[in-house]
């Protein structure tokens, strides 16, 4: 905690991370009236608010002006981490589920991060937009293909911008693999994989005391996560957990940017892990073992893409399984695969054997991973959390376009809706909407390599 203060507090380094941030998105982007602090408001102070609560605190370049949650207790948590902070007390907005809008409404907040339950991501990032203030939201963005035009709507109506906050496009591996993939390693790209795959039964259940301390229960008898997070599987069968699989590799695809998804398909696995849990935990006469899960335990989509790449993405969340992300990047002249930490490069590699991935990754390791990588550490989720919120933190000061744009949003969260239409139609095909309106064939390409180096 202490290298990432005295990151901020070095003025020469903090200037460098304006030279990163803006050539994302284009070299053409040019920053204005660049606010030297950041005025931030918190929408949702649950487990990833206060996270994000607990890196912003560490800046000296941002005050966190303003917190917003239904919850007391949260509130009171945060109060306790701003004053340990030795910071200046913010603005408590605790008077129901709307009064976030009076938080909006505030002179003292240039920008918000939402880290609320997902049916309010969209709305509350609507809103955030139409009051002005620069919107970071939590994964994933949408629910409704109605919400991701909204969002791409609003953002082009108002001019106000929106980040999608996916951390896993700021992974130390994932950064190395683009970076290959700009250097053409792999070749001319055909195939991707990807997924969420991890056992969440212990965050779908608890027992309405601690949020992972075992029981069965989910809705207003548990709390945190369970609260909400449970009832998508009841009443969902689709992928309603995209984004940090499908984030990286629209990156590496170019997606919105040169490429875009063209259509999906979707079938769903039977539905037994949640029930076999509530079996297993709470025995076969607990009530919520009569609970008909809607959601498939493993969802599985397929994507094609303009360029014709395919990619598969995997949800599988409810059976039991170590986690993993199951990234597989493939092109004309080899593939990486996360599982098993393997990588073959036609040429280079010893015919037929996979390589350690590792000395491959370490050779291409991003740049933004070589300068700042000491500065991530403890800062959550192996440290990408400091790269996604550092790039906001950076766009929303020079108020310009985020790396992982409206676009972005909309594309990667329609996978739910998308998913959720052909699992219904026994895997029919779903066309997706071009959310730029065309824009994508000159939109310029992400340069996150060239212009870090």
């Amino acid at each position: 905690m202490t290298s990432r203060r005295q990151f901020i507090r070095n003025t020469a380094i903090a200037g460098a991370g304006m030279s990163i941030v803006p050539h994302w998105v284009s070299a053409t982007q040019k920053p204005h009236n660049k606010l030297e602090e950041l005025k931030v408001g918190l929408i949702g102070v649950g487990l990833r608010g206060t996270n994000h609560l607990q890196n912003l605190i560490l800046r000296d370049d941002v005050r966190v002006t303003a917190i917003c949650d239904i919850d007391a207790d949260r509130i009171a948590l945060c109060r306790n981490l701003i004053k340990e902070a030795g910071k200046n007390a913010p603005l408590i907005f605790e008077g129901g589920p709307y009064d976030y809008l009076n938080l909006l409404d505030s002179k003292e907040v240039d920008a918000v991060i939402i880290a609320t339950p997902w049916l309010w991501h969209t709305r509350m990032t609507l809103d955030a937009m139409k009051a002005g203030k620069y919107a970071g939201v939590e994964v994933s963005a949408a629910n409704t293909l109605e919400e991701c035009w909204d969002l791409v709507n609003t953002h082009e109506a108002t001019g106000t911008h929106m980040m999608i906050l996916e951390n896993v496009n700021y992974r130390r591996d994932v950064l190395a693999v683009l970076n290959m993939v700009k250097q053409e390693v792999f070749g001319e790209l055909v195939h991707f994989r990807c997924g969420y795959q991890h056992d969440l039964r212990h965050v779908k259940f608890n027992n309405g005391k601690q949020p992972y301390g075992g029981g069965v229960e989910f809705g207003e008898k548990a709390i945190s996560e369970a609260r909400w997070r449970t009832l998508h599987s009841v009443k969902r069968n689709a992928d309603v957990y995209p984004t940090h699989g499908l984030g990286p590799v629209a990156v590496m695809a170019d997606i919105n940017r040169g490429n875009r998804f063209l259509s999906l398909t979707s079938h769903a696995s039977k539905s037994i892990g949640l029930h076999n849990y509530i079996v297993k935990n709470g025995g076969e006469d607990h009530p919520n073992a009569d609970v008909k899960f809607k959601q498939g335990d493993v969802i599985t989509t397929t994507i094609d893409t303009a360029r014709g790449e395919t990619i598969i993405i995997t949800h599988d969340c409810n059976l039991p399984r170590p986690y993993s992300l199951g990234f597989r990047v493939q092109g004309a002249n080899g593939l990486w695969e996360v599982d098993g930490n393997r990588i073959y490069i036609e040429g280079k590699s010893e015919p037929h054997k996979w390589d350690v991935a590792s000395d491959w990754l370490a050779r291409y390791d991003h740049p933004l991973w070589k300068k700042y990588g000491e500065y991530a550490a403890g800062a959550g989720h192996g440290g990408m959390d400091f790269f996604v919120l550092h790039a906001f933190v950076e766009s929303a000061k020079a108020n310009i376009a985020p790396p992982l744009d409206a676009y972005d949003a909309a594309a990667w969260s329609a996978v739910t809706p998308l998913s959720e239409a052909s699992i219904h139609q026994k895997g029919e095909p779903q066309n997706f909407p071009d959310f730029t309106r065309g824009l994508w064939i000159k939109r310029e390409p992400y340069s996150w390599i060239k212009d870090t180096y």
